[in-house]
């Protein structure tokens, strides 16, 4: 039997520092391994100290989606809804998700998929976050002077691909999938990024 004595006396930790370590958890091992005594003793303090800051397990797996949906959909919304000259330019805007992790957790929403095939309500969560997404990316296109059919198409197939690529674990360089971005674009836009489109994306992702 597992000991449940306190591992961290007189500090209870933080909020954000249990929902992180539940993060850790659930890119380790899945939602079932995201319990609280485990959790205590990754941070090394008593489990009595979790309900200084959650009323249960319940409320930190709540925490979780509420940090996925801030991140994930949020950032990706926004990031469509920024001011670009061109088509072009802003789907390169929505391509700063699929490089940078700090707009969108690509390994959190890998995870998140898995829990939601045994969890209903995080299905229709998934579901609304999807609509709400490529919603997000067609508003974008007719923006840009695209008809609605294709922008509904073109945005389809947008998000589908990267939806693809989370699902099979696809893995690129840096290098390897900057080298790809100019293809990619005039796939689904059907128009061609400039040279200094591209070099401003690039240089948002290149360091040193």
């Amino acid at each position: 039997m597992e000991s449940e004595e306190p591992l961290g006396r007189g500090w209870r930790g933080t909020e954000d520092g249990w929902i992180a370590a539940a993060y850790d958890m659930l890119i380790e091992g899945g939602v079932e391994a995201v319990k609280i005594l485990p959790l205590a003793k990754r941070l090394r303090l008593s489990r009595t100290s979790f309900y200084w800051h959650f009323q249960d397990r319940e409320a930190l797996l709540a925490a979780l989606v509420k940090r996925w949906q801030d991140k994930n959909t949020g950032n990706l919304i926004r990031q469509t809804e920024r001011p670009a000259p061109s088509i072009a330019a802003a789907l390169l805007n929505l391509f700063d998700c699929w490089i940078s992790a700090d707009l969108f957790d690509s390994r959190l929403e890998a995870a998140m998929r898995d829990w939601a095939r045994t969890d209903a309500a995080l299905g229709e969560a998934f579901t609304d976050a999807d609509a709400r997404r490529t919603a997000a990316i067609r508003a974008m296109f007719e923006r840009h002077g695209f008809g609605a059919d294709e922008a509904d198409i073109r945005a389809s197939a947008i998000y589908l691909t990267q939806v693809g690529y989370i699902a099979l674990g696809t893995a690129e360089s840096l290098e390897r999938r900057l080298e790809r971005i100019p293809t990619y674009i005039e796939t689904f836009t059907g128009q061609r990024a400039t040279e200094d489109e591209l070099a401003v994306f690039a240089a948002r992702h290149l360091k040193g």
